[in-house]
């Protein structure tokens, strides 16, 4: 994998404001690259997996966080780095914190993506020029515009819709999880905690590509390009404008001879 021509792709086609990040999990603590930061060890507390993927794409910092590196519980359970015991999938604990009752929060928490439990133990992510490993996925946050582009490349050569599903949070796991167990790329609308704690602005939402689709989405991006299709996005300007009548009386008068 050139990830060196895909960054260059992405910045040309793209333009994003934050660098794509790179994202792989591995199975050991020997399997981490070096030169990573470590959120409990570096930085003295915790974080949310969010947080971290924020790190990456705002400070442009390589992360590596294990369960022991994560605030949030919910990162922690969609990549299987804690189990879903039945209290959670019941619905019993407060979270989320914000939906109507028990039964609300417990068709949240069967739904979640999850990966197998156990078979990942810490997740790494480092802006994608700099990633020194191949990456599993690679998330790209950008406006409804850049994103659309996405879509655009990604359905270039199938006519496949991108089909993705959002619960207004849990973004990490529609980024990272999903992506993984359906190898389609995603989109999600981010919210909950990527807004209030890894500080999402109100004009981004997330783009998501497994690596088996990275070669369909650079054909996709270059192509559509050619065909016309931009960021930021051609305006159509060859009109004749519409003023007025003030304004051609104007016109008549200042090309009169005095």
């Amino acid at each position: 994998m050139e990830i060196q021509k895909i960054n260059q792709t992405l910045e040309k086609y793209i333009r994003p404001q934050t660098f794509p990040v790179a994202v792989r999990l591995v199975s050991s603590v020997g399997e981490i690259p070096d030169r990573v930061r470590m959120p409990k060890r570096d930085l003295g507390m915790p974080v949310a997996l969010c947080q971290g993927i924020a790190l990456a794409r705002r400070y442009g910092w390589a992360m590596a966080m294990g369960v022991e590196d994560m605030q949030c519980p919910l990162g922690a359970l969609t990549l299987g780095f804690l189990p879903a015991k039945d209290k959670f999938l019941d619905g019993s604990f407060n979270v989320p914190f914000w939906v109507k009752n028990q039964d609300v929060r417990a068709k949240i928490a069967r739904g979640m993506p999850r990966l197998e439990v156990g078979k990942y133990t810490y997740v790494v992510a480092a802006p994608l020029a700099r990633a020194d490993f191949e990456p599993q996925v690679i998330i790209i946050y950008g406006n409804p515009s850049q994103v659309s582009r996405l879509v655009q490349a990604a359905i270039y050569a199938t006519g496949e819709s991108v089909i993705s599903s959002s619960v207004g949070g849990l973004a990490c796991g529609a980024e990272i999880t999903r992506a993984i167990l359906t190898d389609q790329c995603q989109f999600a609308v981010v919210g909950g905690g990527d807004r209030a704690v890894a500080q999402a602005h109100d004009d981004e939402m997330s783009f998501a590509m497994p690596v088996s689709k990275i070669g369909v989405i650079i054909e996709g991006l270059e192509a559509t390009h050619k065909a016309g299709m931009r960021y930021p996005t051609t305006s159509f300007l060859t009109y004749k404008p519409q003023f007025p009548p003030s304004f051609d009386e104007l016109t008549d008068y200042l090309g009169k001879g005095s």
